[in-house]
């Protein structure tokens, strides 16, 4: 068996529950062995691998978006390498991110994999194999995207080990077709939204990327993408999008969100209880991106960071009467009073979710939606002027995207994404980035759009537009047609759908647009970026040079590039 160090040695199990659902029992003096053979600690086993999803997904993002068609740096930089390319090379900062976390989430399943032969065998056994399985394959497959062939890694280990070989890209995805299928006949039904544990559902959906993706591989399968579609159809299995996009992601003050609804497929979780003991740590950052700064702890306002903003293609995707576009972005930042132990202070942003007096709120920034005439911005300023703060400013089209800040470089002046907003934060936003909203890995939305890419690839595109449609239809817009169906315009309809969810490097890189769309549309990139030293295209992220490091054999391969 090929092996890797696995950010060396032996990952230990004890780590922080993802929900209260796989809340872990510290059981303080009981050997590991004894306790993973009983029935209950091997299941405090399995809920160890759903919590090494926190580290995945819970940081920073730059190799989920970053250097992407959708997102570049405001006043903050990004990471130069991974945002620009150019600069792009091993020891690049947050080139090991997903290669390390994702190690250390496959070392959990193995040892899990390892104690289900001789724990105490119970009905459900398989049942949770099944899910640490499901967990094991989406982290080969975030590998296997990001870096190409990799070591694959499945055993237990006790001891390190200090040699390893890599694996080619196409051994790495047999490997997670094998874990899905065993997920897939072991997995539980239960839905989502009760159990918050893998299910059929998740594993039909995931085992759709996976194909869809190995499809434009040069080692593709014939029918990778009509498989692809198949397993699409069945994650959906016959639920059409019913609940508003609006309510997809809303959040309220009181702490009630929507992070659970009917159409999620797979989620990180969180909750405040289980991240109390160190919530800077242990909560997520998501909701700190997608913005520029708004003030921070003098204006009350959320912390954000001023990178990932929304370029000029991002927010152009976007036509009249589509619901994604005020539901996606706060259109409207609001100020207002707010009283805190006596003391009565005008807080910006917030007030959206929270105020006990609405009527005392007034607008302090609008951004103009890319539709508006001269007609409708008068309009706006005649209906409103009676809500407009004394230091409104109103954000022309064109005005308020990454790229502007190179112009006007001042707080609130690119639009923020408030789709992963939390209106009740564990922290005061001068402690850091911190939030207890749900990642959503997965929700159906997407589904629809991974089937209608399927279909289309597979020599279907009459059943794809439709499941395409599908998701129009719920966001309020006229159905596409036809004559506008390909590609592009199903990575348009990504962007719409998806903004922010942690997909759009992933998608560029899978339809071969990476090059070409991040350099059109991202002001930071330029075509020849990508040219490595070699005179290939860095289209692979390069193998960490920590691993390389670390590594005994060095035969071991780096990618085209670097």
């Amino acid at each position: 068996m090929k092996k890797i160090l696995v950010m060396i040695g032996i990952i230990a199990a004890a780590v922080s529950s993802c929900s209260d659902y796989i809340e872990e029992d510290s059981r303080s003096y009981v050997p590991a062995d004894e306790t993973y053979k009983t029935a209950s600690g091997f299941q405090l086993l399995v809920n160890t691998n759903y919590a090494w999803l926190k580290g995945i997904y819970g940081k920073n993002p730059w190799l989920f978006e970053a250097g992407t068609d959708m997102y570049a740096e405001g006043r903050t930089p990004e990471p130069a390498g991974l945002s620009q390319y150019t600069l792009l090379i091993p020891s690049s900062d947050n080139v090991a991110d997903l290669y390390s976390s994702c190690y250390q989430l496959i070392q959990s399943v193995n040892k899990t994999i390892y104690y289900s032969a001789i724990t105490e065998q119970t009905p459900n056994l398989n049942t949770l194999v099944g899910e640490a399985r499901f967990l094991r394959a989406n982290a080969y497959f975030l590998l296997v995207q990001t870096y190409g062939g990799v070591p694959i890694v499945n055993e237990n280990i006790t001891s390190p080990v200090l040699f390893f070989t890599r694996n080619t890209a196409e051994e790495v995805y047999t490997q997670i077709i094998s874990d899905l299928d065993f997920a897939l006949a072991n997995a539980g039904t239960a839905a989502y939204s009760t159990a918050g544990k893998v299910n059929k559902r998740a594993v039909n959906d995931l085992l759709a990327k996976v194909y869809l993706t190995r499809g434009y591989e040069s080692f593709a399968k014939a029918d990778d993408f009509s498989k692809a579609a198949t397993y699409a159809d069945a994650a959906i299995a016959g639920q059409a999008l019913n609940i508003p996009f609006g309510q997809l992601f809303v959040t309220t003050g009181t702490g009630t969100d929507n992070d659970l609804n009917a159409e999620t497929i797979f989620s990180v979780q969180y909750d405040k209880a289980s991240v109390s003991t160190n919530p800077t740590e242990l909560g997520n950052n998501q909701f700190y991106y997608f913005s520029s700064y708004l003030g921070g702890a003098e204006t009350g306002a959320p912390l954000r960071s001023y990178n990932l903003c929304p370029t000029d293609y991002a927010l152009g995707l976007y036509e009249k009467g589509d619901e994604r576009w005020n539901a996606t972005f706060m259109t409207e930042i609001l100020e207002g009073p707010e009283t805190v132990n006596g003391v009565t202070k005008t807080i910006l942003y917030y007030p959206y979710y929270r105020s006990s007096n609405p009527a005392s709120l007034k607008v302090r920034h609008f951004y103009e939606p890319k539709w508006f005439t001269p007609a409708d911005k008068e309009a706006y300023m005649t209906t409103n002027a009676s809500r407009l703060a004394s230091t409104f400013v109103y954000h022309p089209w064109g005005e308020y995207s990454a790229a502007h800040t190179l112009i006007k470089n001042l707080d609130c002046y690119t639009i923020p994404v408030k789709k992963f907003d939390d209106a009740n934060p564990t922290t005061p936003s001068s402690t850091g980035p911190v939030s207890t909203r749900d990642i959503i890995v997965s929700r159906l939305g997407e589904t629809y759009l991974i089937a209608a890419e399927a279909y289309l690839k597979a020599g279907n595109p009459g059943t794809g537009l439709a499941r395409l449609n599908e998701v129009r239809r719920r966001a309020g817009v006229a159905n596409a047609t036809a004559a506008q169906f390909n590609i592009d315009f199903i990575l348009d309809e990504r962007g719409r759908e998806l903004l922010g969810e942690y997909k759009r490097w992933f998608d560029l890189k899978r339809t071969g647009t990476l090059v070409a769309r991040a350099s059109a549309h991202n002001y930071r990139i330029k075509e020849a970026n990508f040219v490595g030293i070699d005179g290939q295209l860095k289209i692979l992220r390069p193998i960490p040079q920590t691993a390389l490091d670390l590594n005994q054999n060095k035969d071991f391969p780096q990618n085209p590039g670097y």
